[in-house]
């Protein structure tokens, strides 16, 4: 695995729910879900979907960090992290979210050295709030908060692990893919390799199929309890 570089998603990939939601769900005007579905619809990026949104919310630091402190993540992710690392694959946690919530909840539970590129939330008073965006990219095509294909180094696979929309374009050029909910459904329509999965306790036994080398390599059977599955295509 020492050839392979894993950016990884956090919101519903690495937790169970979306943390940038259930803030906006919890201190936002009720205006974020329209500027919601206009990022869903296509007519604005991230960036702004995110600026806007995050303008809606009234909560205090301490509000703010105690509805962090509540959020779960998927138990087995720590040893998930500890199996590849062990292997000799490079892995960061790439998200469109909020870098001091994801260092505080990972933190919680004993996964406090992974690099994390994410968005910045910043203080304007008591409790308002804007973000920044230092992962940007003006020529995203996704015009995301955080271009996540920026962490896709050279002379390595590049494995994308993800549930949604902000893990799309950077699936699109990546050697292999692991989804779930909406990049699963992403990837099966643009024909992108991937492997569905639901949990990280499933992640090491399909890692152990992949290519092990930096040349390209042919297609992988996986088998199931169901029927064999082709999943492993031109990675």
């Amino acid at each position: 695995m020492m050839h392979w570089h894993i950016v990884c998603d956090f919101d519903g990939t690495i937790t169970r729910t979306d943390v940038i939601d259930n803030v906006l769900q919890r201190f936002a005007d009720p205006s974020w879900e329209s500027i919601e579905q206009e990022w869903l619809d296509g007519h604005i990026g991230s960036r702004e979907c995110l600026s806007r949104q995050l303008a809606l919310v009234k909560a205090t630091p301490s509000e703010l960090l105690g509805y962090f402190d509540s959020v779960e993540i998927d138990p087995d992710f720590p040893d998930f992290v500890d199996h590849v690392t062990g292997l000799g694959a490079s892995i960061e946690v790439v998200s469109d979210g909020i870098e001091q919530g994801i260092a505080r909840i990972l933190a919680r539970n004993y996964v406090s050295l992974l690099p994390i590129l994410a968005n910045r939330l910043r203080q304007v008073d008591h409790n308002s709030w804007r973000i920044d965006f230092p992962y940007a990219s003006d020529a995203c095509r996704a015009a995301s908060g955080n271009c996540k294909c920026k962490s896709t180094p050279r002379g390595k696979r590049v494995l994308v692990i993800g549930d949604g929309q902000s893990d799309m374009c950077v699936a699109s050029t990546a050697d292999f893919v692991f989804a779930k909910d909406r990049l699963a459904e992403y990837c099966e329509r643009n024909e992108i390799p991937y492997a569905r999965f639901d949990t990280f306790a499933e992640l090491p036994a399909l890692m152990a199929q992949l290519p092990n080398g930096s040349a390209n390599a042919n297609t992988f059977s996986l088998e199931n309890s169901a029927e064999p599955q082709e999943l492993f295509h031109h990675v």
